[in-house]
């Protein structure tokens, strides 16, 4: 009987090992097939290469990622939505309870609308992107870099005093707390873009294209595993963000007006 018991354990493990080893292997095609989509979604293969405002910007990107749809609207009017965008501000679009404490705006805020080169697109109560190119209805894109991360926590230091980081962190959501530790793990020197491009459609629409542009100082073990966790994130961050651009830009435009503007939004 002995016997018996341990033929069936081998056979049980070695079932287990198949088993897991099939998992495994649909694993891998899954994410291959996912890292493919992430780094070109929606997009024709001449635009994954071809020149867009801002490129210039970071040099030698170690990671180019380039994705598109079509709004049923003019960029006229996706424009705005754009322009809002921001922690504090009309949000990213996304999942909000991720990255916002609140929900994102449905409205056109007119205290959002003015945007100039310089101007901070916040992500967090601390800092954020700086406006590289702010080309009205044709190109937003907006920088990031290691010193200017280090530049804004000195000076939320300078103005608030030793407690502006815990502020910062008591203020900030979970996703974003997760995300930051990653980012400080994943990218200890980096430059990074997020271009916004609108280009004119027939019939009135309007192709957005969003490209990421990342370069990362040579990284050892940590930064290997942790940047494509933290790319497959961003991909599934930014592919809901676009579909929500062009949610509330289809439907403003089928209203035949802008709707009326929201009060700005409180605790985001």
């Amino acid at each position: 009987m002995l016997w018996f018991v341990k033929v069936a354990w081998k056979l049980v493990a070695r079932l287990w090992l198949v088993a897991l080893s099939v998992v495994a292997g649909m694993g891998v095609a899954f994410l291959l097939q996912l890292r493919g989509l992430q780094r070109s979604w929606g997009v024709v293969v001449p635009d994954t290469t071809r020149p867009l405002a801002g490129d210039e910007l970071v040099e030698a990107p170690g990671i180019i990622e380039t994705r598109s749809l079509i709004v049923d609207a003019p960029p006229a009017t996706v424009w705005p939505w754009l322009v809002q965008m921001g922690y504090g501000r009309g949000g990213w679009y996304s999942y909000d309870q991720l990255d916002m404490r609140g929900s994102s705006a449905q409205r056109i805020l007119p205290e959002h609308q003015s945007l100039t080169e310089g101007d901070v697109v916040p992500t967090h109560p601390g800092g954020g992107f700086v406006a590289r190119i702010v080309d009205p209805e044709r190109a937003l894109v907006l920088y990031l870099d290691h010193d200017i991360v280090r530049a804004q926590t000195e000076a939320s230091v300078a103005a608030k005093g030793g407690d502006a980081l815990e502020g910062i962190d008591a203020d900030m959501p979970g996703g974003l707390h997760v995300a930051g530790a990653l980012g400080e793990m994943t990218m200890p020197e980096f430059r990074a873009t997020w271009a916004f491009i609108l280009e004119d459609e027939a019939g009135g629409k309007t192709r957005l294209v969003e490209r990421f542009r990342v370069w990362t100082a040579e990284g050892g073990l940590p930064q290997r595993l942790g940047l494509p966790v933290m790319g497959l994130g961003v991909f599934a961050m930014t592919r809901k963000h676009m579909l929500g651009v062009k949610e509330r830009a289809e439907a403003t435009s089928a209203n035949g007006t802008m709707p009326p503007p929201e009060p700005e939004l409180a605790g985001v």
